[in-house]
């Protein structure tokens, strides 16, 4: 965890930015939740357990100056509420996601897609990709399942 706290301070440095004891609270508890795909009010709540006088305000800020940098990515998956992921070094473009509409669970596609794609649109339009969301939005299989057993119950009545 330290070497990624150091590389965030290192991206804010070199941006003219400092890694405030504030903006390192918020970091730590983005890299404690990493499987999570937290909203503001969320790491707020998780900042506020280690460091009570942290606000809000310094929480939003936090997250919108490390989502400007590329740190973390701002994400909505269409509930109107912004989530946020941290980047991982690993991968160069951002993961995938299928959201399920009914019950608003998210499954995470690390592999990436759309690397094919990238490449075509740079041969054909001489257009340099640098960066890609890709989220499916539907039903996931668990509520599949269940509304096909209760489908199956409604047809057995």
């Amino acid at each position: 965890m330290e070497a990624r706290i150091e590389k965030v301070k290192q991206q804010l440095q070199s941006q003219g930015y400092k890694l405030t004891p504030q903006r390192e609270a918020t970091v730590r508890v983005l890299l404690e939740n990493e499987e999570d795909h937290l909203s503001a009010e969320d790491v707020f709540m998780l900042v506020k357990e280690k460091a009570p006088e942290i606000g809000l305000a310094t929480v939003y800020r936090t997250l919108e100056l490390l989502s400007e940098m590329h740190v973390v990515e701002k994400m909505n998956f269409g509930d109107g509420v912004a989530r946020y992921d941290l980047r991982t070094e690993s991968n160069k473009h951002h993961h995938h996601h299928l959201i399920c509409v009914q019950c608003g669970s998210m499954t995470e596609i690390m592999e990436d897609w759309l690397i094919p794609l990238e490449e075509r649109l740079e041969k054909e339009y001489g257009f340099s990709v640098l960066d890609h969301r890709l989220d499916f939005q539907g039903i996931c299989a668990k509520c599949n399942a269940a509304r096909a057993s209760e489908t199956k119950e409604e047809t057995d009545k």
